[in-house]
């Protein structure tokens, strides 16, 4: 099976929709944080490992937290895997801080202030030419 075969993708995704479900719905440890997304997952093409990227809107302290109550939660979330995918094999999880969406926050933020700045450039740069 090729890493990006129709099979692969169709595995990636219903592998992702159970894994955000059981992390944000039955998981009830305290470290993990309110605001942890599955922003995507990579299961290898012989079903043995799966690469389980996670974000969390939070600080770097919540971000190791969620990830140590994730690793000690392995088992569980394993277990309930193959209990609602029909799979031959369970993948063994691997998870994976993503700081895109932070990235992404942090990023237009910034292009925000320089708009900001360029604008206030622009006004004050026309009030100047009112007064000549």
């Amino acid at each position: 099976m090729r890493k990006n075969s129709v099979k692969n993708t169709r595995i990636n995704s219903e592998v992702l929709r159970e894994l955000s479900r059981i992390i944000s719905r039955e998981i009830k440890d305290p470290r993990i944080h309110s605001m942890t997304s599955v922003t995507a997952v990579e299961v290898a093409p012989d079903l043995k490992t799966c690469k389980v990227y996670i974000s969390v809107l939070g600080s770097q302290e919540e971000q190791k937290d969620t990830l140590d109550g994730l690793k000690s939660a392995h088992g569980y979330i394993k277990r309930e895997l193959a209990r609602t995918i029909n799979l031959r094999n369970t993948p063994d999880l691997r998870f994976i801080p993503d700081q895109s969406i932070e990235y992404g926050i942090s990023m237009s933020r910034k292009i925000d202030h320089i708009i900001r700045e360029d604008q206030e450039k622009h006004v004050a740069k026309d009030e100047g030419n009112d007064l000549y």
